[in-house]
């Protein structure tokens, strides 16, 4: 997706937020700070690509002991040609850190997709009785 889709399709979500009753709209800011990441944090974690931090910091635990494995495998066989493996999952992670604003700002528009709906949809029968 390229960065225009991307703001436009936040721009449609902020307007679809801006029709929300007040207590609604509070109830959705509340929720999305504290799910909505950090681009800097994001930036900074993705410096780091071949040890994963990125994915642990959105939720991709499983992505994130993959690189961390890989990356210990490799440095503890270097002499075996552990370096190999460096080298490949460098190569797997490095356009992941050239793409870095993006995937946060999908992953952040996907956030707010998904806080809009928890607010905006109505209570099923069994949340009702709770």
């Amino acid at each position: 997706m390229d960065d225009q889709t991307l703001r436009n399709e936040e721009e449609a979500l902020r307007l679809e937020v801006a029709k929300l009753s007040p207590e609604q709209k509070k109830q959705y800011y509340s929720l999305e700070t504290q799910r909505v990441k950090d681009p800097d944090t994001y930036a900074v974690l993705n410096y780091f690509f071949v040890t994963g931090l990125h994915h642990f910091y959105l939720g991709k635990n499983t992505q994130g002991l993959i690189d961390i494995v890989v990356l210990a495998i490799g440095i503890l066989t270097i002499e075996y040609y552990g370096w190999i493996l460096i080298i490949l999952i460098s190569l797997y992670e490095l356009p992941q850190l050239f793409k870095s604003q993006k995937i946060l700002h999908q992953y952040n528009n996907d956030v707010m997709k998904q806080t809009l709906n928890e607010i905006t949809q109505p209570l099923t029968s069994e949340q009702t009785n709770v």
